[in-house]
């Protein structure tokens, strides 16, 4: 985007603004949105050293603290903007009211925003495209396809039921982790307050017997002295990881792979990514296939919103293969993603010109493998749990205990 210097006469007075446009045609229209009064010149400028400044602050910011749009607030307007257009309204008119309703601020802003580029000519998808990060790649490949189908409000509509899904899988898994998360903060708390303020008072007891301490109680004297000399350390030390963490997420794709690669290989969370994310990419990839998109289209449009690096690079395999001529059914082999029986299923349908039914049945069947996933998710972790549960309060226990033991012991020996 280009930076343009508007005069606009008002009142008698000419009066200079400053905005963004890809051109001066474009700066022109949004002037006349913005400003009341005549429009008389836009031309090119350089940007303001204080508008520089306030620029690259607010980068910096969103660069850490950009978030998404709540998914229900996201959901509901959509659900709205589904319903307006099928009516016939306007989609100028429908992004304005809907922004007026909406709770989530910055949705309301986001929605005014598209309000105007599309005043100026430019189409939803161009104009959500900016947006991406905070609507998701779902959501903008759903607004392409209603687009080139001519049946905005259909894909809108379908949109809104797979966010619901996804939406639906997300409370699913947060509410399997709750109780085992819960559990491990509420013992990690209490452990890190018996060791700051009661393992010392037992410290200077011992101390004063001079004797040998067990080895359960010297690792337990270790850790609160540890935790007592360096907790600020720690707490700053996870702080800045967390930032680190961000920030290198959101920048280097390097770093976003050996991540993701990391999850397809830690036991626990290996199933749970690669389910939710085959799940999502077959839900998108026949929702495409049934509203009749060409199948290297809709493998373009699906792969695009997919999050997990790893799973995306293996899944390109199968838009490459399909436009080196071969078949759904040798291009899904080669991932080596996908079972038996899925390529079997995959292969019958596009041999027997029902792949649309096939592949929905694929998907029925990745989703059903992703909610049991999420079932068994906190039988998986309680026996995981239980065991770090037992090993502090055995340490703990025999920590205290086994000194004592030792001076009664002696007590009986005098």
């Amino acid at each position: 985007m280009n930076y343009f210097e508007v005069t606009v006469q008002s009142k008698g007075k000419k009066v200079k603004h400053g905005l963004r446009a890809a051109n001066k045609e474009e700066a022109l229209q949004l002037a006349k949105i913005k400003y009341k009064g005549i429009i008389i010149r836009a031309v090119p400028a350089a940007i303001p050293l204080e508008e520089k400044i306030i620029e690259s602050w607010h980068n910096f910011k969103d660069s850490l603290f950009r978030k998404k749009i709540s998914q229900d607030a996201l959901i509901a307007s959509i659900t709205q903007l589904a319903v307006m257009t099928n009516a016939g309204l306007s989609i100028h008119d429908c992004l304005a009211d809907i922004a007026q309703s909406t709770t989530d601020e910055t949705l309301k802003k986001i929605l005014n925003h598209l309000a105007e580029s599309i005043d100026i000519g430019m189409s939803l998808s161009e104009s959500a495209e900016e947006y991406r990060y905070e609507f998701g790649n779902l959501t903008i490949a759903m607004i392409q396809l209603g687009e080139k189908t001519g049946n905005l409000s259909e894909a809108l509509y379908s949109l809104a039921e797979m966010l619901e899904e996804i939406r639906n899988n997300i409370k699913k898994f947060k509410k399997a982790m709750a109780y085992p998360r819960n559990v491990m903060i509420a013992m990690a708390i209490a452990f890190s307050v018996l060791l700051t303020l009661v393992v010392p008072k037992f410290e200077k007891i011992f101390s004063r017997l001079g004797s040998d301490l067990p080895l359960p109680t010297l690792i337990l004297m270790g850790l609160s002295n540890f935790l007592r000399n360096h907790g600020v350390s720690i707490i700053v030390g996870v702080m800045l990881f967390i930032f680190l963490y961000k920030y290198l997420s959101r920048h280097s794709e390097a770093f976003k792979f050996k991540v993701h690669h990391l999850f397809l290989r830690t036991k626990i969370i290996k199933e749970i990514v690669f389910y939710s994310t085959i799940s999502r990419f077959m839900l998108v990839f026949t929702e495409l296939i049934k509203a009749g998109i060409p199948i290297a289209e809709a493998l373009d449009t699906t792969i695009s919103m997919i999050d997990n690096l790893v799973l995306r690079k293996k899944l390109q395999t199968v838009r490459n293969d399909i436009a080196k001529g071969m078949s759904l059914l040798e291009a899904f082999q080669n991932t080596e993603l996908f079972e038996n029986m899925i390529i079997q299923m995959i292969g019958a349908g596009e041999s027997g010109g029902q792949l649309d039914a096939m592949l929905e049945k694929v998907s029925q069947y990745y989703k059903m493998k992703f909610d049991n996933v999420i079932d068994t998710l906190q039988e998986a972790i309680e026996p995981i749990m239980l065991f770090l549960i037992a090993c502090m309060v055995t340490l703990l226990a025999l920590g205290i205990f086994m000194p004592m033991w030792d001076i009664g012991n002696a007590a009986k020996k005098r």
